[in-house]
């Protein structure tokens, strides 16, 4: 515990302006919420830095607002399942279109975080639990939620929150695990959404997203 807690001492002010960043994201016009969206939707078992790439390259090129379903795909080069998602980032697109525009914003309940979560997750294909979180950490509304992907499940295991990492995640066992690292993370001091970007720097060596 002493290691990690010297570890979040010297990454915090990093850790802090990466979430001071998603923060100001939600200031900004709804297609730039909604390429983090569709970020998250890429992230399902693929390198993060590949679905960033990816979604700037879609961005660049005006295809992630205007582009065909076959010009979206092939932008996805190094995303796994890039037929699946390139349906879901379309799919997705024309679910928050509106004349002639995105806006997503109107539609997010900031009020009620869990609620929203749990919306985009019904309503949104692609996204689990743990994208829709991703999601709303990256724009500014992460600081209750857990984003249990492999780096944080194994530091989970690592610090004794759970006995074993879980090969597959039911939304009632998500629940409990989120409430299992919500308890530590007040045990420790460490906001959840700080403690995620720590867990993830610790395995990857970077503060991302």
């Amino acid at each position: 515990m002493k290691k990690l807690l010297k570890e979040y001492k010297e990454r915090r002010s990093q850790i802090r302006k990466r979430l001071k960043d998603f923060k100001a994201t939600w200031s900004m016009p709804d297609e730039r919420i909604f390429s983090e969206l569709c970020f998250c939707i890429c992230t399902p078992q693929s390198k993060a830095i590949y679905c960033d790439q990816a979604i700037k390259n879609l961005e660049k090129n005006n295809i992630l607002y205007k582009g065909s379903l076959r010009q979206v795909r092939s932008h996805l080069h190094k995303v796994r399942f890039p037929n699946n998602k390139s349906k879901y980032i379309v799919e997705a697109r024309k679910f928050f279109s509106q004349k002639g525009g995105i806006r997503i914003k109107d539609k997010l309940d900031t009020g009620k975080i869990k609620n929203t979560r749990h919306w985009l997750v019904r309503n949104v294909k692609g996204l689990g639990l743990k994208e829709a979180s991703h999601f709303l950490r990256n724009i500014g509304f992460g600081r209750k939620l857990a984003i249990l992907d492999v780096h944080i499940l194994k530091n989970m295991k690592k610090y004794g929150i759970i006995k074993e990492v879980p090969k597959n995640i039911s939304e009632k066992k998500y629940l409990i695990l989120e409430e299992k690292i919500e308890k530590f993370s007040g045990k420790i001091n460490i906001p959840m959404d700080e403690l995620d970007l720590l867990f993830w720097a610790s395995e990857t060596g970077v503060v991302f997203k």
